[in-house]
């Protein structure tokens, strides 16, 4: 940086502040990004349809809602957003209390031996007096170039965002909760279908066993049956392995110990579908809590880029003391003991090496990097609701593709035990036939699971029906300093 020279003439001190701050500028001001906007985003003109902020009730589950209830009063991680709301409540008093008057009162005793070779004369000099003070201040820095506001504004701007990521992180948890119940569910369906498939093999395995010996079978066809019944034992085992694990993820989500849950067995069936949504509204920005924490971190960041260009200008500074000062305790409070003063202060930077312009540099990018973060964010929330919507539609006709599949092999079973039944069909082509309705009854499961899944993925991605209420919540803090 080149620095012009700067004279001092004997002017007013308007002329003088101005001059002084002409040697350390901080330039013309630097364009920010460009922030992704709702009409980017081609969404559709009406709005999303809202959603109760119990949106997993609608699951139908009264264990599921009070498994929720559990986590969200003590769950470890969720308490650690919260307390962050709190610190930045703290912070933002922090930062509003400085551009407000400052008073205080000081007492000091101090008994002391003076050098008799020392600055003070005698009779101080060579004895020990009580040197006491008995003070009150005050002090303010007025705001003059918008400095304070801009930092009560960043700290208040810092605060929501961490309401907001308390938000996205309860939004978080409830939907982890739920998908893992959801997944839960499953397994446990999984298992009864793998246990009944268990005993259709070991009652094929015993017709087989039965047609080898009497010659109707090859000696390979009960070796493959055997082989076929331990792989139902291994499926089983590894079902109730996943069981288990799902169980002690949901016990720690809920702050619980691992085996808290160790009898949970929920019902897939039992698990209600909501109607989804089939469009997105351009105030699907305001309810996501990640998109809205992201754009206050912009709004603070822009702030701090504010706070930055001040630290050019000069710092006005006004304090007054008024009290008592005495050597020796009994006269402290004499009225020849007293003092007050006034002592206004200017100071402002002339040359810094380019301190200041780097730290304004670097809080643009700062700001830069929050709206980058904004846009990615945004971007990403639209995409998370798509997909959602996408995969919902896409799931329902699998779904009756699914269950249309299942009613053909029941159907296909049935006549194969009214066949049995008429002396025209045989046991093995039953539990053939049935296993065939095995497979198909695995498949609907995992589709009815997927659905669900799915539903809260969408409920997670349309912000679980939260609202920023923000403003409202911190009127307090929006009070400019007198």
């Amino acid at each position: 940086m080149i620095f012009a020279p700067c004279s001092l003439p004997r002017l007013s001190m308007l002329g003088l502040t101005a001059t002084l701050v002409a040697c350390s500028t901080p330039g013309p001001d630097v364009a920010a990004l460009a922030v992704t906007q709702a009409s980017d985003l081609r969404f559709n003109a009406s709005t999303t349809t809202a959603l109760s902020t119990s949106w997993w009730q609608a699951l139908g589950d009264a264990r599921l809602n009070a498994l929720v209830a559990t986590s969200l009063a003590g769950n470890p991680t969720l308490r650690t957003a919260q307390l962050r709301v709190q610190r930045m409540h703290a912070l933002s008093g922090v930062a509003q209390a400085n551009g407000l008057p400052q008073a205080n009162l000081g007492a000091d005793f101090t008994r002391q031996r003076f050098s008799a070779n020392g600055l003070y004369p005698k009779p101080i000099a060579g004895n020990t007096w009580d040197n006491d003070t008995l003070q009150a201040g005050v002090s303010w820095s007025p705001d003059v170039w918008g400095q304070h506001a801009a930092e009560l504004a960043s700290a208040i701007g810092q605060t929501r965002a961490a309401q907001a990521d308390a938000a996205a992180a309860a939004t978080g948890l409830t939907s982890q909760i739920c998908k893992t119940y959801v997944g839960l569910a499953r397994l446990v369906t999984q298992r009864v279908i793998a246990e009944r498939a268990q005993q259709q093999r070991q009652e094929m395995r015993q017709l087989i066993a039965a047609r080898v010996a009497a010659g109707l079978d090859p000696q390979g066809e009960q070796s493959l049956s055997e082989g076929n019944l331990s792989d139902a034992g291994v499926q089983l085992e590894a079902l109730d392995e996943q069981i288990t694990l799902a169980r002690h993820q949901l016990a720690v989500l809920s702050g619980q110990a691992p085996q808290a849950l160790a009898s949970l067995s929920p019902h897939l069936e039992a698990l209600q579908l909501d109607t989804l949504p089939a469009t997105l509204g351009a105030d699907l920005l305001g309810r996501r809590p990640d998109v809205v924490a992201s754009r206050w971190r912009v709004e603070a960041a822009s702030q701090d880029v504010a706070v930055a260009r001040t630290q050019f200008y000069p710092n006005v500074n006004l304090s007054a003391f008024a009290g008592y000062n005495a050597l020796g305790l009994s006269h402290l409070l004499d009225a020849g003991s007293r003092q007050i003063g006034v002592s206004p202060a200017v100071r402002l930077p002339l040359f810094d090496g380019g301190r200041l312009n780097a730290q304004l540099d670097s809080r643009r990018a700062e700001r830069d990097m929050a709206i980058a973060q904004y846009n990615a964010t945004v971007l990403e929330a639209v995409k998370e609701a798509t997909d959602a919507i996408a995969s919902a539609q896409s799931l329902r006709r699998q779904e009756q593709a699914q269950s249309a599949a299942l009613n053909s092999v029941l159907h296909n079973h049935t006549l194969a035990q009214q066949r049995m039944a008429a002396g025209l069909g045989q046991a093995v082509m039953v539990l053939s036939a049935e296993s065939a309705v095995l497979a198909q009854r695995r498949a609907h499961a995992d589709v009815r699971a997927r659905q669900l899944d799915n539903q809260i993925v969408l409920m997670k991605a349309l912000g679980g029906g939260w609202r920023d209420d923000a403003p409202q919540r911190n009127a307090q803090l929006n009070a400019q300093p007198q």
